[in-house]
């Protein structure tokens, strides 16, 4: 499984990154993560704001890996 976090790198891209990796464990999955923080590649994903998440070249809402709980999956729904 490949997983993108596309994002500039800010707190939100790691808090993100984060949570990503605690649901692999969680699950008991590996897969290679890749940061992607050049524009044009975020831009070639059609993605209008950041972070956002790719799996396995799908794009996702980043919010589905944010922890259940918390102040951001509660601002989501």
């Amino acid at each position: 499984m490949r997983i993108e976090i596309l994002g500039p790198g800010c707190a939100r891209c790691h808090g993100l990154e984060a949570n990503v990796r605690k649901a692999l464990e969680m699950l008991g999955k590996d897969a290679e993560i890749v940061d992607v923080t050049d524009i044009q590649q975020i831009m070639a994903y059609g993605v209008m704001a950041t972070p956002a998440l790719v799996i396995d070249g799908k794009v996702h809402g980043w919010q589905v890996a944010v922890a259940r709980g918390s102040k951001e999956s509660h601002r989501r729904r």
